[in-house]
C-alpha cells in the first residue's frame, strides 16, 4: 500500500491522500459532521432532501445540463446522509478533474433548486418512503432506533415522513446547507492520480466557499431505551426481526476484541456461531448477523433476523442463547484463530479500487485513527489474545438488556413496549 499523505491546504481543509498513478483518474470522498442529527425538529429528513437535489443544476446549469456536463465528461458525483453525517463522493479522469470539481463546488455554494427539478425529486422520495412502509426491513429500522432513542435526534428518521417531505422548499435547502456545511466540520480522503501539492489548491476551490466554524456539538452519554420487545404487525409471511443494546465505542481500548468477539458470534458470514445454530443446524433462517455501530456518543451492538412468522420466537431464543455462551467466556482458540486469518486476510479486499480506499481515507480523518492506520490495522488485530476477546465479549453482550423490533405476524411473542 502507498503510504498516506495528511494535507493541509492554505484554507485549513484537512484530507488523507494515497497518490496512485497506474490510471488517470481519482476518486475523492467527503464527510461533513451533522447530517440528519442537524434536522430541524419538526423537519426530519432535511439533510436528505438537501442531498438529493443539489446536484439538480447549479451555477449556469440548469437540471438537464448539469447531468449532460456529468455524463458527456464521465464524471460520477452523488450525496448521501446519515444520522450524523452529510457525505459525498466525487470520480473523474485527470483529464477532466478541473472541470469535475467545478461542478462539485457549483452544487454545494450555487445550487439552482429550480421549481421543475425540486418537484421531481420530492415525488421521488415520497414514492420511495410510500415503498419504505410496506418493507419490513425498512420498519424494523425504522421503529428500532425510534424506540431506541425516543425524542432524541437519532431516533428520528433520516428519510424523514410524507408530511415533512412535502413541506420542504427551496428556502429549507438553502438554509440547511449555508448553515450547516461548514469548513470546519469536513474531512475529505482521496485515491488516485493525483499529488497533494495539485490536490490541495483544488480543495480550496471547492471547499473554500463555504463558512468557517463547526456547529457539531460532541455527543456524550446519548441516553439509551432499556430492553424490550415491540411488535409492528405488517401482513407478510415472514418476521424481519431487528435486536441490539448498547455497544463500545470505536476509540475504546477494547474495540478490535469486541470487533472479533462479534464477527465470532454474528459477523462471520456462514462460519458464524449464529449461522451455524440458526441456519446450519435448525435451518430456522437464511441469514442472521449482527454488527458494531458507530454512533457518536451512543455505539450499538445492532443485529437482524428473518425467518416464518412461527419460527422466529425460536430465532431471537437461540441468538441470546448463544450471545450469553459468548459473553460466558466460552470460547477455544481455533475460533479466535479462525477469526484473526479471515479478518487479516480479508481486509485488503476492502481496498481494491480508488473508491474504497478513498472512503477508508475519510473514515481514518473522520474518527481520528492516524494515517498509519492501513499499516497498523492488522496488527491490532493479531495482537488480541483469547482472554481479550473473552472479557470485550463480556463487556460487550447481555442478551438479557437486548431491544428488539419485530415486523410482520410472529408467532409465540408479546410486546413489552
Amino acid at each position: 500500500m502507498v503510504p498516506v499523505q495528511e494535507v493541509t491546504t492554505a484554507g485549513g481543509i484537512r484530507a488523507f491522500l494515497v497518490t496512485e498513478r497506474a490510471v488517470p483518474f481519482l476518486s475523492l470522498g467527503f464527510h461533513f459532521r451533522g447530517g440528519a442529527r442537524l434536522d430541524p425538529p419538526d423537519g426530519e429528513g432535511l439533510a436528505a432532501f438537501a442531498g438529493a437535489v443539489i446536484d439538480e443544476g447549479a451555477g449556469p446549469y440548469d437540471s438537464q445540463a448539469y447531468r449532460r456536463e456529468l455524463e458527456d465528461n464521465v464524471i460520477r458525483l452523488g450525496f448521501d446522509v446519515d444520522r450524523t453525517g452529510f457525505s459525498g463522493h466525487l470520480k473523474t479522469l485527470t483529464a477532466t478533474r478541473d472541470h469535475a470539481f467545478e461542478l462539485l463546488r457549483l452544487a454545494l455554494v450555487e445550487a439552482r433548486l429550480d421549481e421543475e427539478p425540486v418537484e421531481r425529486v420530492r415525488a421521488q422520495l415520497q414514492a420511495d418512503l410510500a415503498r419504505r412502509a410496506k418493507e419490513p426491513n425498512a420498519q424494523a429500522r425504522r421503529h428500532f432506533f425510534k424506540g431506541m432513542f425516543g425524542s432524541h435526534p437519532y431516533g428520528r428518521s433520516i428519510r424523514g415522513t410524507p408530511e415533512t417531505v412535502a413541506g420542504f422548499s427551496a428556502d429549507d435547502v438553502r438554509r440547511y446547507v449555508s448553515q450547516n456545511l461548514r469548513r470546519d466540520d469536513l474531512v475529505v480522503g482521496v485515491c488516485g492520480d493525483i499529488d497533494a501539492q495539485t490536490l490541495a489548491p483544488l480543495l480550496d476551490h471547492v471547499f473554500g466557499g463555504l463558512p468557517a466554524g463547526s456547529v457539531w456539538t460532541r455527543e456524550q452519554d446519548v441516553p439509551l431505551a432499556g430492553p424490550g420487545l415491540a411488535i409492528v404487525e405488517m401482513d407478510n409471511p415472514q418476521t424481519v426481526a431487528m435486536f441490539g443494546h448498547g455497544g463500545i465505542a470505536r476509540h475504546d481500548p477494547e474495540y478490535h476484541a469486541a470487533y472479533i468477539a462479534n464477527h465470532i458470534l454474528a459477523g462471520g458470514g456462514f462460519s458464524s456461531r449464529l449461522m451455524e445454530e440458526v441456519r446450519e443446524k435448525r435451518g430456522l433462517a437464511y441469514g442472521v448477523s449482527a454488527s458494531l455501530v458507530e454512533l457518536e456518543g451512543a455505539p450499538l451492538w445492532l443485529g437482524q433476523v428473518a425467518t416464518s412468522n412461527d419460527r422466529v420466537a425460536q430465532s431471537l431464543e437461540i441468538i441470546a442463547e448463544e450471545a450469553g455462551k459468548l459473553a460466558r467466556g466460552m470460547l477455544e482458540s481455533p475460533e479466535l484463530e479462525d477469526a484473526r486469518t479471515y479478518l487479516t486476510g480479508s481486509f485488503p479486499l476492502r481496498l481494491t479500487s480508488n473508491d474504497q480506499v478513498a472512503g477508508m481515507l475519510t473514515g481514518m480523518l473522520m474518527l481520528g485513527l492516524g494515517a498509519d492506520f492501513l499499516e497498523r490495522r492488522n496488527q491490532l488485530i493479531e495482537a488480541v489474545t483469547l482472554a481479550d476477546v473473552q472479557a470485550a465479549a463480556a463487556r460487550l453482550l447481555h442478551p438479557e438488556a437486548m431491544r428488539v423490533v419485530a415486523v410482520g405476524r410472529p408467532q409465540g411473542l408479546v410486546a413489552t413496549s
